[in-house]
């Protein structure tokens, strides 16, 4: 069966507790028992092996079961995150998905069956294997979420290898690779899954004071909140051991301050992709950006200062869009990079850059320089169409403090000369209310 080495660390581990959800702990034991309850169930809801099921939810203990019991009838799995239901219909119908299962906060169940038949080609290859699939989706900020298809067995088989459990919360999300990928990883070890809705900073240092959690996966956008918001001031974080970021640029004035503030956890960068999984990583340091990626199952090589990839767990293809492999089977990422020995720096997404009269401008170097200034909360650098120079770099910018826009402008423009070259600097400088963390989501990796 697809998960039988899931199902032996379960029986090794009966007494221990796998799950914590609304403050109620429930054990490896539990887990094999509700894996027989579900399989029952799913033969009564003639879930059959090759469907396309959607199943809409988080990492409740009831969803992360009813994951592993469609996984190991070899369902086609559709995860959809429950609190983003405004592009449920694109994606289901991308999917071509046939059956829907929702599992709310509270563990309720609810069943629709779509009259839809499945038959694209990628779903034919693994019904003819009998093998588990998986789709993800991309964040389609280009237009539609492209559709991800993935043989399961593929993205399982890095978890065979037995590593360190900690007590971890699944902070990033149900139907993203990352979020999925640090659940696989916990239970296959033996440790704790710590599920929490509200991943507010406040709420989620609580949670880590309460049930004294070792390892928080983060994006740097939560982390840049959390250092801003002084949440971390105002609970007991000693418990934690390891800091883990990705699914978006760091920007390396927040690494920096993020180590200043938590000297004694050591910080991991993580790189992957929708396409590929997640690669095993290694940073150069705490505060360093330079990491090394790879491991087991995956090579590297760069060409023309673009990062790609080749991976044994590399998906089938696209549901909705052409291959983006090489002929000889490589993964194009589009991060541009630059190269010290072994490791890599990642500058940016080649498609972000911004061409200033044949120069190169990384965004991130720039938005980097700028979160150095007093008063500036958050900042996104984008590009905007001009006639003599074909671009010129722009800023969005949040306050911690009001200021006056013109004495901004100043004190910016100042700042950034002799940190960076004359056509870096921000021509059109605007202040916002918000925090900008939806603009640095365009430039997720969706691990």
């Amino acid at each position: 069966m697809p998960i039988d080495f899931l199902i032996n660390v379960f029986e090794e581990n009966k007494d221990k507790i796998a799950i914590i959800w609304k403050n109620e702990s429930y054990s490896y034991e539990w887990l094999l028992t509700r894996l027989k309850y579900w399989d029952k169930k799913l033969n009564d809801m003639h879930v059959n092996v090759g469907d396309v099921v959607a199943l809409i939810g988080d990492f409740t203990p009831d969803c992360i079961t009813m994951l592993l019991s469609l996984i190991n009838r070899s369902s086609i799995i559709v995860p959809l995150n429950s609190t983003s239901k405004m592009d449920y219909t694109e994606k289901l119908n991308i999917s071509q998905t046939e059956k829907v299962v929702s599992v709310d906060e509270i563990n309720e169940i609810s069943f629709e069956q779509l009259n839809i038949k499945a038959n694209h080609p990628f779903y034919t290859e693994l019904r003819s294997i009998n093998a588990p699939g998986l789709v993800l989706y991309t964040s389609g900020t280009s237009g539609s979420p492209k559709g991800a298809v993935h043989n399961f067995l593929k993205l399982l088989n890095k978890f065979k290898t037995h590593r360190k459990a900690l007590k971890t919360v699944n902070f990033l999300m149900f139907d993203h690779w990352g979020g999925l990928n640090t659940m696989f990883h916990t239970i296959s070890n033996g440790g704790t899954v710590l599920g929490t809705k509200d991943r507010s900073p406040d709420s989620i240092c609580a949670f880590i004071e309460k049930h004294k959690i070792e390892l928080l996966p983060a994006s740097p956008t939560f982390l840049n909140l959390l250092i801003i918001s002084g949440a971390y001031l105002r609970y007991d974080l000693s418990s934690l051991q390891l800091i883990t970021y990705g699914t978006e640029p760091m920007p390396e004035f927040i690494l920096k301050k993020l180590k200043n503030k938590f000297p004694t956890v050591k910080l991991q960068q993580t790189y992957g992709l929708i396409e590929l999984g997640v690669l095993r990583s290694k940073s150069k340091s705490d505060d360093s950006l330079w990491v090394k990626v790879g491991g087991e199952g995956f090579e590297t090589r760069v060409v023309d200062e673009i990062l790609q990839i080749k991976a044994d767990s590399a998906m089938l293809g696209y549901l909705n869009a052409s291959s983006p492999f090489t002929n000889d089977g490589w993964f194009i990422t589009g991060d541009q990079v630059e190269i010290d020995g072994e490791y890599i720096k990642i500058l940016g997404r080649k498609s972000e850059l911004i061409n200033v009269g044949g120069e190169k401008v990384y965004p991130q170097e720039v938005e980097n320089i700028i979160l150095e200034m007093d008063n500036i909360k958050d900042v996104t650098v984008y590009g905007e169409k001009n006639a003599i120079t074909g671009n010129i770099v722009c800023a969005r910018v949040t306050l911690k403090q009001p200021e006056d826009k013109k004495n901004l402008a100043s004190r910016l423009k100042k700042h950034c000369i002799g940190k960076m070259k004359g056509y870096m600097i921000p021509v059109k400088i605007l202040i916002v209310e918000e925090m900008q963390y939806n603009e640095r989501f365009k430039k997720i990796r969706n691990n």
